[in-house]
């Protein structure tokens, strides 16, 4: 085995362990603290430093890594999530909202820190004109992280029922551990620090086209939330009568699904991706929320509108993320991987969090169907972003 696959399986692997825990911290603590009377708004602010903390953590975690390594920031953000769970497992009466808002905190520049360290290691790993193998690594690693995580709400809410809220955190924690000390003892030292100091100043892409893709990734991603994180949910709950496990189920597999598209996405596309792909794809994914919103409006049958739509829409959308993930990386230059990746995902967070916090408010405004027609609207913004990069790039060869 050559030394770079080596590092790359290990990195992916030390990736998957985290994914994991991410997955499962999120569904013990709203399972958890739904049993200990938390109202569905309280549980809500549970995860806002989550997100919040993610913004920033990718803002800075590019900087960070190029002066002390991407190996360095991986372990920080796996050693984090150690810490994290186990500031969970104190007693019920210290469990206070403040309390479980810094854990999510800690969590969330975990989950960034891990998140950016494994996707610019692969562009390290890799020549500069290796489009077709970066694609495929950087499908695989991005689509298992999404299935793994979808497995990681089957385990939290299994470890609960099986094992109780707190020996299901420590068992999280210990094989995280385990994970962390290997890659530790493993990968090479060093890895994606820059040789010269990186500034302040460095903290934003400096390249035109990164920072209009990030652009479109915050309008992409908004799109997806704007529906799907608090609307979607509710209108099941709320409006057709599911229970919680079904629903629970339902997202888990939509997430599980997704990851497997975008570890296929090569396959599927079976071409060299660029700016166009991209365009176009945003271009079919408009249909989906469009269709969905006249479809509801209609009064057609809701269930069979929303599993067809959520099946197209994970479809376009696992392919279309697939494309912007490989891209960011195609166009970074190896010294510029930790920042470029860094502020392209501070973007992508950003999109989360305000498509998060516009799907509570749309669909209290006007229901799921002005949850879609939101989605539509980001949607629209993300293709014109998208065509702006698709006008000024050169046509790539397949691969």
């Amino acid at each position: 085995m050559s030394t770079v696959l080596r590092n790359y399986l290990l990195i992916t692997a030390s990736y998957w362990a985290f994914t994991v825990t991410d997955g499962a911290i999120r569904m013990l603590v709203v399972l958890y603290f739904h049993r200990l009377g938390y109202t569905p708004l309280d549980i809500a602010f549970l995860f806002l430093f989550y997100e919040v903390f993610g913004i920033v953590t990718n803002l800075l975690g590019g900087w960070l890594a190029s002066r002390i390594g991407l190996n360095v920031t991986l372990h920080l953000g796996m050693a984090m999530q150690v810490a994290a769970l186990l500031m969970l497992t104190v007693p019920d009466a210290r469990l206070t909202v403040p309390w479980v808002m810094a854990a999510q905190a800690l969590s969330g520049i975990a989950k960034d820190l891990s998140k950016m360290s494994a996707k610019a290691g692969v562009r390290l790993m890799l020549p500069a004109d290796a489009g077709g193998r970066l694609f495929r690594w950087v499908a695989v690693l991005t689509g298992s992280k999404n299935a793994l995580k979808g497995f990681g709400f089957f385990l939290g809410g299994w470890l609960l029922a099986v094992a109780g809220f707190r020996q299901a955190l420590l068992m999280l924690a210990g094989a995280l551990a385990l994970a962390l000390a290997f890659s530790l003892a493993l990968l090479p030292r060093g890895m994606g620090r820059s040789p010269a100091k990186t500034g302040f100043s460095r903290l934003f892409s400096r390249s035109g086209r990164i920072n209009r893709l990030a652009a479109a990734r915050f309008f992409l991603f908004g799109a997806r939330d704007v529906w799907f994180v608090v609307g979607l949910p509710v209108y099941l709950a709320a409006q057709l009568d599911w229970s919680a496990a079904r629903v629970g189920a339902l997202l888990a597999a939509w997430i599980i699904g997704y990851g497997v598209i975008q570890g296929l996405a090569p396959k599927l596309l079976r071409h060299h991706p660029d700016a166009r792909t991209a365009r176009r794809l945003v271009g079919v994914l408009l249909l989906v929320p469009t269709g969905m919103a006249l479809s509801l409006g209609a009064g057609l049958a809701p269930v069979s509108t929303l599993l067809v739509g959520l099946a197209s829409f994970a479809l376009v959308f696992a392919l279309n993320s697939a494309v912007h993930s490989f891209l960011v990386l195609e166009w970074s230059a190896h010294e510029e991987a930790a920042v470029n990746v860094g502020f392209y995902y501070m973007a992508n967070a950003g999109g989360r969090l305000t498509g998060t916090v516009l799907s509570g408010w749309a669909y209290q405004q006007w229901g799921l169907i002005g949850c879609l027609w939101w989605s539509a609207a980001f949607l629209l913004v993300a293709g014109w972003l998208t065509g702006r990069l698709s006008r000024a790039e050169p046509a790539t060869a397949p691969v």
